[in-house]
């Protein structure tokens, strides 16, 4: 089996991802990024099928394919509430029954992005779920993957990219 959270996104579904902060491929606010806020932007859900019985939203880097030889992970959330219409900035999940994964910094959190040097495009996937996905918090992508192939049926999906650059933060 392929893998679905690994690669890009494609459209699936009337499902929608949005941010009211940037658009689709353009650079993404300074306070994202993890030596500035290291806060994740407000994004606007919409289109979720109704009979989905959860969310997985990823976000992740695939640009460091070329340095390190994978796609890093910096956010990983699953069981989301398909009733939820935006994550609001500075998202705390756990706080709204969902599960935050391990990211790649080994951290069950949003990290934000941090490229070592030049621009990066930094994707955000959204699912929509027949089922949930049941997994806890110390699971990392390749299983949340393996089990929304599995065990799940995927309604809907979609991505949005934002762009960040390693001149937009210093640190300190």
């Amino acid at each position: 089996m392929s893998s679905l959270l690994d690669v890009d996104l494609e459209q699936r579904g009337d499902l929608t991802l949005s941010a009211p902060d940037f658009d689709d491929g353009d650079r993404m606010p300074d306070y994202v990024g993890a030596v500035n806020d290291d806060e994740n932007p407000r994004l606007e859900v919409g289109g979720v099928p109704a009979d989905a019985e959860s969310l997985v939203l990823v976000m992740d880097d695939p640009d460091t394919r070329e340095a390190v030889g994978f796609t890093i992970d910096h956010w990983l959330v699953w069981d989301v509430d398909p009733a939820i219409d935006h994550v609001p900035r500075d998202w705390d999940p756990e706080a709204d029954g969902a599960t935050v994964g391990y990211n790649d910094m080994l951290e069950s959190a949003y990290v934000g992005p941090a490229p070592p040097s030049g621009e990066h495009a930094y994707r955000f996937k959204l699912l929509a779920l027949d089922g949930e996905i049941g997994l806890p918090p110390q699971a990392r992508k390749a299983v949340l993957d393996l089990r929304a192939r599995t065990e799940c049926s995927v309604l809907a999906g979609t991505q949005l990219v934002g762009t960040y650059d390693s001149s937009q933060g210093t640190i300190e």
